[in-house]
């Protein structure tokens, strides 16, 4: 049976990146925000007809940068942020041999729960 992801995580392993997802998503939070309001700010500029200040636009392009480069990390590791805001994350599993999402959420403790790749987090179940 061909998977459609090369990683596959026990709970055991996802668990013990959590401390380093937590800083990730917390660190891809607060880079969305400069961006938005470096983004915000470059637009008003623009609107006036000012030069656009280029510290703004440096600011601007390292906050991307930054973001780019954690999605990086996540991508790498094959691990999904479904909602970056509320800190959703969905790890590839096998579960009796079946391909699914162990999913976690910034403010659970640990991993507890599941679902089916389609399904999504309304779908998810409680991890045995």
């Amino acid at each position: 049976m061909k998977h459609r992801f090369q990683k596959h995580y026990t709970r055991a392993e996802a668990e013990a990146l959590l401390p380093q997802l937590r800083a990730w998503l917390a660190e891809l939070n607060r880079l969305r925000e400069d961006e938005q309001r470096h983004e915000k700010r470059l637009g008003g500029l623009n609107i006036e007809g000012q030069d656009t200040g280029g510290e703004t636009v440096n600011s601007w392009i390292r906050a991307l940068a930054g973001m780019q480069e954690i999605l990086a990390e996540f991508q790498r590791r094959e691990i999904f942020i479904k909602d970056l805001s509320r800190g959703l994350v969905d790890f590839p599993a096998l579960i009796g041999g079946k391909e699914v999402f162990l999913c976690w959420e910034a403010d659970e403790d640990k991993i507890e729960f599941w679902h089916d790749l389609e399904t999504g987090y309304d779908g998810r179940e409680r991890l045995g």
